[in-house]
């Protein structure tokens, strides 16, 4: 009793003292949690408030570059001859082709001709062995020899026997008999002077001749071969000058074009390399096929070229255009410069608002063709105004701009290179920036 009557107030004890520790760790913890949002309420304070300024900032930016000048390049509307033309593709292919072939057997013999080289009709490209054919024509002529020899004892026969039967002294039968036989002879000697004339062909027919004058390609058998008559193949020979080109219009565009055709006969025609910049030569349209492909809607043409120059080589590919007409007084402007949007093509011309200031408008236009990098307007511009040409992405309208440099017009173009207006486009902006570099030095 005594032991229970001691640890009941020892236990007594232990409850009270430790009773006070629970709320204190509940204190703590609340004001860690206070701290802790009080810390992440300002974090996202902080950070709205940047993004608004960021944004703020952003807006003034804008705000600056919208009222910023915008750099432009621009160039003045001309007036010019320009031709109207088709484009086409084409392949170049030669005026006449021949693939020469050997018409009799045997061995050939050592060529005649360099691969490569210009060769002449007529002229003898390649021997076939001779012999053969030499020694059948002297065997055809021995034949007509022995012919004659016989054809002159019948006939003299003929005679002795029509001079009997006239004396009475033979029978009319024995006279036909010799007279039937001379023409048997004679008959003999015209069959041995065909067979002859074929031998002396056969035999002519040892020495190949250019059938063209051309071009000869590279041989396609080598000497010693054993050659059989239209079989094999010897040699090409193309021929360059004239060449020819093949291309395709559609049949939209035919009637035009036989109109054309019909009315001036002579339709003049550019050949451009692949990429449409250098003008190879200028020919004349020749004629179209007499049908219209029906897989593909196109008809076939033909054009001729003097190809003075060999540039133009068979089988190759080329443009065409075409020209239909050549139009005195064209409204011309960089195809860089034409826009388009939701009313239609139009350009942004360069213009004054009311305090003087350079601004940009845009100005609907009509065109009438665009041929590489010029583009023919029918109505929209008036001749001299200005255009921009580069930094339109940046302009809008009523848009203040400077001028950074004001590009050569077009018109420096001579007419011999208005075919590709491409090339002379990018030759004089080059010029014009090494002037404008020098003039800033």
């Amino acid at each position: 009793m005594s032991i229970e009557g001691t640890q009941e107030p020892y236990q007594s004890d232990n409850s009270t003292i430790n009773q006070p520790a629970p709320r204190k760790r509940t204190w703590v913890r609340v004001v860690v949690y206070v701290v802790l949002l009080s810390a992440v309420g300002f974090a996202v304070w902080r950070i709205y408030q940047n993004k608004q300024a960021s944004e703020a900032n952003t807006a003034q930016q804008a705000a600056a570059l919208l009222n910023r000048p915008v750099p432009v390049q621009v160039v003045a509307v001309e007036e010019r001859p320009m031709p109207i033309f088709l484009t086409a593709l084409g392949t170049v292919i030669p005026y006449m082709s021949v693939t020469v072939k050997a018409r009799v057997n045997g061995q050939l013999l050592p060529v005649k001709f360099t691969e490569g080289q210009q060769v002449k009709q007529g002229q003898t490209i390649m021997t076939i062995d001779p012999r053969p054919y030499k020694a059948a024509l002297d065997q055809a002529k021995g034949t007509l020899a022995h012919d004659q020899a016989l054809l002159k004892d019948a006939q003299a026969q003929y005679a002795r026997y029509k001079a009997l039967y006239e004396a009475g002294v033979v029978s009319k039968a024995a006279m036909e008999t010799y007279e039937s036989t001379q023409g048997q002879y004679l008959g003999a000697i015209e069959s041995d002077k065909a067979a002859i004339e074929n031998a002396q062909l056969q035999l002519n027919w040892c020495t190949i001749q250019a059938p063209i004058s051309g071009k000869i390609g590279l041989r396609l058998v080598d000497p010693g071969n054993i050659i059989t008559a239209n079989t094999t193949n010897l040699v090409i020979i193309n021929q360059f000058q004239p060449i020819s080109v093949n291309f395709t219009l559609p049949e939209t565009q035919l009637p035009q074009v036989l109109q054309k055709l019909a009315a001036d006969k002579r339709l003049p025609v550019d050949a451009f390399d692949r990429g449409n910049v250098q003008k190879l030569a200028t020919g004349l349209l020749l004629t179209t096929d007499n049908q219209i492909d029906t897989t593909t809607g196109t008809a076939k043409l033909k054009a001729v070229f003097d190809n003075r120059d060999d540039a133009m080589f068979p089988n190759q590919f080329v443009n065409i255009h075409l020209v239909m007409e050549n139009r005195q007084n064209a409204l011309v402007v960089p195809s860089a410069a034409i826009q388009t949007g939701l009313q239609g093509s139009f350009v942004w011309v360069i213009g004054a608002d009311e305090k003087g200031a350079t601004i940009a408008k845009m100005q609907q236009v009509k065109i009438a063709l665009a041929q590489g990098q010029l583009t023919i307007l029918d109505g929209g511009v008036e001749l001299g105004q200005k255009v921009v040409v580069d930094g339109t992405d940046r302009l809008r309208p009523g848009a203040s701009v400077v001028i950074s440099q004001i590009r050569p017009k077009t018109s420096q173009a001579t007419p011999s290179n208005q075919g590709a207006p491409a090339a002379s486009a990018s030759t004089g902006g080059k010029e014009t920036g090494k002037r404008h570099k020098k003039e800033q030095q």
